[in-house]
């Protein structure tokens, strides 16, 4: 009997980050529901959590490389809504990486239900004058990685 091997395939969900969130009072308007500036916090606080999980936090980089990331352009659609007390999940997927941006496509779900689609352009620059920087090596190994 002739064994064939089979070559494992690559699953994208395997670079899918994903955060969980829980919607408090504070989030959302007198109606219960998440005011849509909410869902920015969102999706920063994931990203936030997906540079830890790399193992680099924003403190560190700015004392170690004196540089910082910014949002440049984002692109949001709001397809359903979030309520007081929804556990949902917000997912991180790096798009593309230059030398000094990175695309991210991120969703925000409760369970099956897709409530926010975003994509966020990030662009790294230096902490004191806000001028593009390349982002640090080291980083760009780790984000590399997780294309």
């Amino acid at each position: 009997m002739t064994k064939i091997a089979v070559k494992p395939r690559l699953q994208p969900e395997l670079f899918v980050y994903s955060f969980p969130v829980r919607v408090y009072f504070e989030n959302t308007d007198a109606g219960g529901v998440v005011y849509h500036g909410e869902y920015l916090k969102f999706l920063e606080r994931a990203r936030t959590e997906w540079l830890r999980h790399l193992g680099f936090d924003h403190q560190w980089l700015a004392r170690n490389h004196r540089i910082v990331f910014v949002v440049s352009q984002v692109a949001v659609d709001f397809l359903k809504p979030a309520r007081l007390d929804d556990n949902v999940a917000v997912s991180v997927q790096l798009e593309s990486l230059g030398k000094v941006r990175c695309v991210f496509l991120q969703e925000i779900r409760r369970e099956d239900d897709l409530l926010v689609r975003a994509k966020v352009t990030v662009a790294c620059v230096t902490g004191e004058t806000l001028k593009p920087v390349e982002i640090p090596e080291a980083l760009r190994r780790k984000m590399q990685a997780s294309l």
